[in-house]
């Protein structure tokens, strides 16, 4: 296979973690000193990815090459990209009281001189488990684009997603007979709730329960190189709205240019479903679950002790 045409996997460890307390993209979750990143970067290379581009901030550069280039790094080919907030289209500023990052859409957009192939996506803090990397890589490996765009997306069920410490964000899936994404919507405050999981728009005053069957994106996208194309096209107008409705906190998120495309009729998004249990630290009080959780893994052999030998 043509190198540029091997997928790569793009890792967002941009953010923070507001609600965490801190950055949890590099907090330690293993006896052995091991990161959640550590996990994903692990099952990516068994499903066949050799090459990884991370979107950092510029001053955390030396911590992710410390805790990444002499582990995963020795097995991998690791870059870095930068996401800045003067990252702008010519004529566009940052407006002086504006701090938060411009979301997922421009994470992605700050590795477009890095990539020359299909690509995929995931969080940096959020552990997706191995079957959802072996489905992506041989799909980006077997499909191209036509007369529309040849995306993909894993699908994960609700219940699998969900913590018991608060409130989470999950773009909510409708697919059609055939596994393809007809519609995606954002919610941002999903929980679990008198034994049940539910949504709330207004601050809590309504509910609306989902069942937990329900498919769920975790931001853990397969794209061909035409992705870069429309987010970087898409981005002027999204600006110009966002600049006048909120300047302080309006993000450019993926799965609103994903279903953009699909409305649009220039891409179909094919959703791979699994059933693998997410583990991620949205709060601090999660760590414990995700340390466990890992730990049973690894005492019933599905990674080694220690991953990096």
């Amino acid at each position: 296979m043509n190198k540029d045409m091997k997928p790569t996997l793009i890792i967002m460890a941009a953010g923070m973690g507001s609600r965490y307390g801190g950055p949890k993209q590099i907090d330690k979750i293993t006896n052995a000193g091991e990161i959640i990143l550590d996990f994903s970067l692990y099952d990516a290379m068994m499903a066949g990815f050799t090459r990884a581009v991370f979107v950092i901030k510029e001053e955390h550069r030396d911590v992710f090459r410390e805790l990444v280039d002499e582990r995963a790094g020795r097995f991998m080919e690791i870059e870095y990209a930068y996401q800045r907030l003067e990252d702008l289209p010519r004529g566009f500023t940052v407006p002086p009281e504006r701090t938060k990052p411009w979301g997922t859409a421009h994470a992605v957009m700050a590795c477009r001189s890095l990539i020359k192939g299909p690509f995929a996506v995931i969080n940096a803090d959020d552990y997706y488990g191995p079957e959802g990397f072996q489905k992506i890589y041989d799909y980006l490996t077997s499909h191209e684009d036509k007369e529309k765009y040849a995306y993909c997306m894993i699908g994960y069920m609700l219940k699998n997603t969900v913590t018991d410490n608060g409130h989470v964000a999950r773009g909510v899936c409708v697919t059609d007979e055939n596994g393809f994404l007809r519609q995606i919507t954002e919610r941002t405050r999903i929980m679990k709730r008198n034994g049940a999981i539910a949504y709330t728009e207004d601050e809590g005053r309504t509910w609306t329960e989902l069942p937990g069957e329900t498919v769920v994106s975790m931001n853990f996208w397969g794209f061909s190189l035409s992705m870069m194309k429309e987010l970087e096209e898409g981005f002027p107008a999204f600006l110009e709205e966002t600049l006048k409705a909120d300047p302080v906190k309006g993000e450019y998120p993926l799965p609103t240019v994903a279903d953009r495309l699909i409305k649009e009729g220039k891409a179909e998004i094919k959703v791979l479903e699994t059933h693998d249990k997410w583990c991620g630290v949205t709060y601090r009080e999660d760590k414990e679950d995700v340390t466990s959780s890992i730990q049973s893994m690894k005492d019933k052999g599905l990674y080694p002790e220690k991953l990096w030998k």
